[in-house]
């Protein structure tokens, strides 16, 4: 049998390049809200690989379906998901699906939701009773989730505390304002969900034990 040269690769270990070399902590995230608010602007801001994604283009035939006012360059809409992936310090790695956000789509968005933590809910000022059945959804579900209210150019500006009021949320839901264009911005609302359900985590381990 011919001899394999020394330093070729057949004298070293195989390895493979994707799979991590230490312990990581994942999480799967749900990216909910509104058609329009901004969930695959902020999946493709975050991601640290190639987004996939699933955009049709809009036709004249769907605009009596779904709703463009305040829109108006809106020209796509997610027909299926959004996924992307964030390595956070302390190797937590976050993985991010994005929903579509009209109502015919929530059966597909329970599905998508299934063996997530948590939901990070977009919401728009300009409209921000559409958040509302998004946020019945994600409390059905019995997710943990934070609300960051995506700023648009002309959406009108309001204090947290009024969001808060007029959003009802529990006092101990984060709330933050972002910019989904911007990393930074969308980096922090991330980084509050999930700290959030890192937080609600043991409560809900505790309260599944002592179920019957």
């Amino acid at each position: 049998m011919d001899s394999v040269p020394s330093g070729s690769p057949h004298d070293r270990p195989s390895r493979v390049g994707y799979l991590p070399d230490r312990d990581q902590t994942l999480m799967k995230l749900v990216v909910a809200g509104p058609f329009g608010v901004g969930k695959t602007t902020l999946i493709r801001t975050l991601s640290e690989i190639a987004t996939l994604h699933t955009e049709e283009a809009m036709t004249e035939t769907g605009r009596p379906v779904d709703d463009l006012a305040g829109l108006p360059e809106k020209s796509t809409t997610t027909v299926a998901v959004d996924f992307g992936r964030l390595t956070l310090p302390g190797n937590t790695v976050l993985y991010m699906f994005g929903t579509p956000g009209q109502r015919r789509f929530f059966p597909l968005w329970q599905d998508i939701a299934r063996g997530a933590l948590g939901a990070l809910v977009l919401a728009d000022t300009r409209r921000l009773a559409d958040s509302f059945e998004i946020m019945d959804m994600v409390e059905e579900q019995g997710l943990p989730y934070a609300v960051a209210v995506n700023r648009f150019p002309d959406s009108p500006d309001h204090p947290p505390e009024v969001l808060r009021a007029h959003l009802d949320l529990h006092a101990a839901t984060p709330l933050l304002l972002c910019d989904a264009r911007r990393r930074g911005s969308s980096l922090d609302a991330l980084i509050a969900l999930a700290e959030h359900v890192l937080d609600t985590l043991p409560a809900a381990s505790t309260d599944a034990q002592e179920r019957p």
